[in-house]
């Protein structure tokens, strides 16, 4: 399956995120106890730019962390994962989140701080690589930001990217949850600027739309073993896609891709636990 010439590279944002396991999340009033789990840098950036290493052989991480202990444990961290960071050091701290799991395998997300975005006037960050590069997931930045992604081969964004869309940069795809209020609502207003909308159902597969009208949908993939956290699959699920295009298996190849990498992280704890390999047939 892996093509290890194959260049990715992905523009977005880190978060120092703690996972614990609760039965359920609690209700308002209600005390829950929880078992900490572990501590990861993880956000949409770093799981898709970590699962675009596992596939590739490598991957770039444009982004930006705080000047904090946090923002250095991120970037070690992430190297060990295989992924070359760039990242900018701003005067904010690091943004941190809480993650629960609980018992059915779904995550609740709470977030603490403003998300942190490489923007295109970062004139350390190496923009000029973007375009040797054969495909960009981009989940955050700037106008400008995108249109340096926008010189890649390939360019698959994330609604979650929110100002950065919306300005007339053409994407070959727009990946997001149907689950997703805040990314449905973003996929109304920025849809008509990408050839292809894919819409995930998690277990359920998903639909897309093409720009000329025509629809269709892709079957679920049963995940090898128990499915124990859905946290990481969305994001797994858009490298899938960004490295399957870039490496020219054709739109069905790459949604079948992009479906066994989500199914695949879904049995694991934690975004990295458990990730598609390019070495796995």
């Amino acid at each position: 399956m892996a093509q290890r010439g194959v260049k990715v590279a992905v523009v977005g944002h880190i978060e120092w995120v703690q996972f614990a396991r609760a039965e359920h999340v609690p209700r308002a009033g209600e005390v829950v106890h929880a078992g900490a789990l572990l501590e990861e840098p993880a956000g949409g950036g770093a799981v898709a730019a970590v699962q675009l290493a596992r596939l590739a052989g490598e991957s770039l991480l444009l982004s930006a962390v705080g000047q904090d202990e946090l923002g250095e444990r991120s970037l070690a961290r992430l190297g060990e994962l295989g992924v070359r960071v760039a990242a900018v050091r701003r005067a904010e701290p690091t943004r941190r989140a809480l993650t629960l799991l609980d018992d059915a395998g779904e995550r609740t997300i709470v977030t603490f701080g403003p998300r942190l975005e490489p923007l295109a006037s970062d004139q350390e960050l190496p923009w000029g690589e973007l375009a040797e590069m054969d495909a960009v997931y981009f989940t955050a930045g700037d106008e400008g930001a995108l249109r340096a992604a926008r010189a890649a081969r390939v360019l698959i964004a994330s609604p979650r990217a929110r100002g950065a869309l919306g300005h007339g940069v053409a994407l070959d795809a727009l990946a997001l949850s149907e689950e997703d209020p805040i990314e449905r609502e973003a996929a109304l207003r920025v849809g008509g600027e990408a050839e292809l909308v894919l819409m995930t159902r998690g277990a359920r597969g998903g639909t897309y739309r093409d720009r000329s009208g025509r629809s269709g949908t892709w079957a679920p993939v049963p995940p090898p073993g128990e499915a124990r956290d859905s946290y990481g699959c969305g994001d797994s699920f858009a490298a899938g896609l960004a490295y399957g295009l870039a490496a020219g298996m054709g739109r069905e190849g790459a949604l079948a891709l992009a479906a066994r990498c989500g199914a695949v992280c879904a049995t694991g704890t934690g975004p990295y636990a458990r990730m598609l390999d390019g070495g796995e047939d």
